[in-house]
């Protein structure tokens, strides 16, 4: 075998959390799939929630890697489509969203995070409510993905009509934006 480095730990992990879940993750298995023995993984990642933290943070590479928003976008179609694109990602691992809550911005990400916030202070959001309504559409979306992945695919039950997950997604998605532009509304006045 190769030497064995971090990112191929990684990519091993991911592929081990698609099979098996978040809960089948340990170190065990996953030495048995990369073909070393239990204390070699120690080398790199000396605790388990190192491993999940560099986990989390490579499963997050499609949202981490979008294009950041451009001064001539429309702030409510780039608020929109940011929130979205980071359900997918969280969607396109098992226990995507088990994965990634709870767990602080890695050093790489404060910079696109500081664009963001100027680019909505930019376009006049008081950088307070820029900063409620990201953390509020990030706590609402990881929520509704953690939901989603739990779930059988649809909400509701014999006394509520059935709704898709995309469509309890947008509604709510919807309203946070709607509350954010009522709020821009307020201070514009």
């Amino acid at each position: 075998m190769a030497k064995l480095d971090r990112a191929t730990v990684v990519a091993e992990a991911l592929d081990l959390l698609d099979e098996v879940g978040l809960d089948g993750v340990s170190t065990r298995p996953l030495a048995k799939r990369l073909g070393v023995q239990q204390p070699s993984l120690f080398w790199h990642f000396r605790r388990k929630e190192d491993l999940l933290a560099a986990m989390a943070e490579a499963a997050m590479a499609p949202h981490a890697n979008a294009p950041l928003p451009r001064p001539d976008d429309d702030w409510r179609e780039w608020f929109l489509e940011n929130t979205r694109s980071f359900r997918r990602t969280l969607l396109i691992r098992r226990d995507g969203a088990r994965l990634h809550a709870g767990l602080p911005p890695v050093p790489g990400d404060l910079g696109r995070i500081a664009h963001k916030m100027a680019f909505l202070t930019d376009a006049g959001i008081p950088e307070a409510d820029a900063q409620m309504a990201m953390f509020a559409a990030s706590r609402f979306t990881v929520g509704c993905v953690l939901e989603e992945q739990a779930d059988d695919g649809q909400l509701g039950n014999a006394n509520m009509p059935q709704i898709s997950h995309d469509t309890a997604f947008e509604a709510g998605l919807a309203l946070i934006l709607d509350g954010l532009v009522a709020r821009v509304s307020t201070t514009d006045r």
